[in-house]
């Protein structure tokens, strides 16, 4: 695919990965349009972006999802690239039985994967008439194998990936369509702090990977050390 002369729609836009992903495609030679629930969060990140633009709300919100994509493709008609970034993650103690998992759990589910699949589905009309477009939901390390600090975030990105394998093949033999997942590892970004995030690769590392597999039209995107988990897609 193209990387550059797009217009790029990113989710949690305003911080980590998404602002990493937002600088490297600008760089690229793209427009970009970023997304966030803080408006202050998205005004600072904009001077961090020449040219950029945002639209604020959250995602995790039905009438937010449906405001936004609604301004998303009157606003910016030329938009042909969805990256699927935001998300939510909480330490979940499933031994703790005055953790309340399960609701930890839902938020997760509801931001990660069922906000995900209502956006998409919102967008997808638009995205067909483009002579060329893409959707990029971002999974994670952990959709390959869960662990005891965050065993419900894991699920959601597990879900997540197995959504983004249903989608590319229902738009197989969609030619304009292209459907991209990137698996970040442990990340140093403000997101990750709480599970020790410093010890992380930098978002800049997962902005490059990204750039180079949409270049190579490559469907899945590994990145660090979720390159070890290649025979599990």
């Amino acid at each position: 695919m193209k990387t550059s002369g797009n217009t790029i729609f990113i989710s949690g836009g305003s911080a980590g990965i998404g602002l990493a992903f937002a600088k490297k495609l600008i760089a690229a030679g793209n427009k970009v349009i970023i997304n966030g629930r803080s408006e202050d969060r998205l005004q600072k990140a904009l001077k961090e972006l020449d040219g950029a633009t945002a639209i604020q709300g959250d995602l995790s919100v039905s009438a937010d999802r449906i405001r936004i994509a609604k301004e998303l493709t009157e606003q910016y008609p030329e938009v042909n690239i969805v990256i699927n970034n935001a998300g939510a993650a909480f330490l979940n103690d499933l031994s703790d039985n005055a953790n309340n998992a399960a609701e930890k759990a839902f938020q997760e589910i509801n931001t990660n994967y069922l906000s995900v699949i209502d956006f998409t589905q919102l967008v997808l009309p638009h995205l067909l008439k483009q002579k060329e477009a893409a959707v990029v939901n971002v999974t994670s390390i952990a959709a390959f194998r869960g662990n005891k600090y965050l065993p419900t975030y894991s699920a959601s990105k597990a879900a997540l990936h197995s959504y983004t394998q249903g989608l590319r093949d229902t738009f197989e033999e969609t030619p304009n369509l292209s459907i991209y997942e990137i698996y970040p590892p442990l990340v140093n970004t403000e997101f990750s702090a709480e599970i020790g995030g410093a010890n992380g690769i930098p978002p800049s590392e997962v902005a490059d990977e990204l750039v180079l597999g949409l270049e190579k039209n490559q469907f899945d995107i590994l990145v660090g050390e979720s390159k070890t988990f290649s025979d599990k897609i």
